[in-house]
């Protein structure tokens, strides 16, 4: 779905930094949304940490960078790194080329599926939070 110019596809959860969830079976795919990756302009690099790596919600784990941005990217559950896409290390730009597909970032095996309970998901909530940040960066 559009909102104010930005594709925020409304089957995903979202952490309150710009980074979706998808729920793959009983795995997490995470990547950065379109707000973020257009607020940041041209990708150039994405932090792959090393899998198994123990993710703790609200820790930052990685980063990101663009020519004109630095950005972390937190861990929206607590779990286990199980594999993060190494296409990106390649070809940061995937990420602003397709967000949502083939620049997906990380792959997650949370410890409890309950936690994505707590972050943004649904229209009117997705809505919402994307009003408050579009005025915030304006």
């Amino acid at each position: 779905m559009k909102i104010h110019g930005y594709d925020m596809p409304l089957d995903l959860y979202y952490e309150a930094n710009h980074y979706w969830v998808r729920v793959e079976d009983d795995v997490l795919v995470i990547g950065m949304d379109d707000f973020a990756q257009q607020l940041a302009g041209e990708i150039v690099f994405v932090q792959l940490p090393s899998e198994g790596k123990k993710l703790k919600k609200g820790k930052k784990f990685a980063q990101v960078e663009s020519g004109k941005w630095l950005g972390k990217v937190f861990a929206p559950v607590n779990g286990v790194l199980l594999a993060s896409n190494e296409a990106l290390e390649t070809d940061a730009t995937l990420i602003n080329q397709d967000c949502y597909g083939k620049g997906w970032m990380y792959k997650v095996q949370p410890h409890d599926m309950d936690e994505l309970k707590e972050l943004i998901h649904g229209q009117e909530a997705v809505e919402k939070w994307i009003e408050a940040e579009k005025a915030k960066y304006e």
